[in-house]
């Protein structure tokens, strides 16, 4: 992923850098299912990304956490007064604001993917009870769907020092201030905006 990451200053055009990303999440969501334990259940498993409609209980959870996270981040470009329909990556081609997608980027792995992996493997989700099975579609039920927004939340809760501030702050603070940041880059006060690094 690093190899691949230092072509993305290289890149002359957006297609060339939608390819840089398409590879790097391809090599991401390879690796994800060697986060989990062995010992979980099978059902819990990742076996690769699907979405609308998820069709497996790992995707279920991952829908449902980008959509949190989604709301959150659009909570704070609204906030901050940005226009969220104007993104610098994302392009128009849903209802979903190309800004709210841009930001979202940044806190996908530390809001969601982490506290989904960490929650799997310590064996917090009931296969049967929080998951609700409909045909070929898998969504959390309301027992799962509280059980997520509490672990959620809880996670926002945590602090985390920014590399650039040197200020310790919430997840929950961070989202509010990576869009002033962001203000501060296209102000032409560059080089703090995601700097955010998950170790």
């Amino acid at each position: 992923m690093k190899a691949v990451l230092k072509q993305a200053p290289q890149a002359i055009s957006l297609p060339s850098l939608l390819g840089i990303e398409g590879n790097l999440a391809a090599l991401y969501f390879g690796a994800l299912p060697s986060l989990v334990v062995g010992s979980a259940p099978v059902e819990l498993q990742f076996a690769g990304r699907n979405r609308r409609p998820p069709k497996d209980r790992f995707n279920a959870l991952l829908g449902f956490g980008y959509a949190l996270l989604l709301k959150d981040v659009m909570n704070a470009i609204l906030t901050v007064g940005l226009e969220p329909a104007l993104g610098f990556y994302h392009q128009p081609r849903s209802q979903t604001p190309p800004l709210g997608l841009d930001l979202m980027e940044i806190f996908r792995v530390p809001l969601v993917d982490m506290p989904i992996v960490a929650s799997i493997n310590r064996g917090q989700w009931d296969v049967k009870a929080d998951f609700e099975i409909r045909g070929r579609q898998v969504w959390l039920s309301d027992s799962g769907r509280r059980k997520f927004i509490d672990l959620y939340e809880r996670r926002k809760q945590e602090s985390w020092k920014h590399p650039v501030t040197g200020y310790s702050l919430t997840y929950r603070r961070l989202l509010e201030l990576e869009v002033r940041l962001l203000e501060k880059e296209w102000l032409g006060e560059g080089g703090m905006f995601a700097k955010l690094i998950v170790r």
